[in-house]
């Protein structure tokens, strides 16, 4: 059991190294994300405003639940 924790910390952590080396040379190139057509936005006359991303969220999810799957199908029993 020590040995498959072990290899999913060490696999979140690779994972999280890639994330942070993509934010930091492709940082200016994501502005795309969370304002892709369909996330609602609504602003009011006096400054405040409401704003949920929820396509964003949806392509957000479905490209973490392919790579889980992968994962799951190269690292998996």
């Amino acid at each position: 059991m020590t040995s498959t924790v072990g290899k999913y910390i060490i696999l979140i952590g690779v994972a999280l190294v890639l994330v942070g080396l993509m934010v930091y040379f492709f940082g200016d190139k994501l502005n795309w994300l969370g304002q892709l057509p369909g996330d609602v936005r609504i602003e009011g006359k006096n400054g405040g405003g409401f704003y949920f991303p929820i396509v964003t969220c949806l392509v957000v999810s479905l490209l973490l639940n392919l790579i889980i799957v992968l994962i799951r199908r190269f690292f998996g029993p």
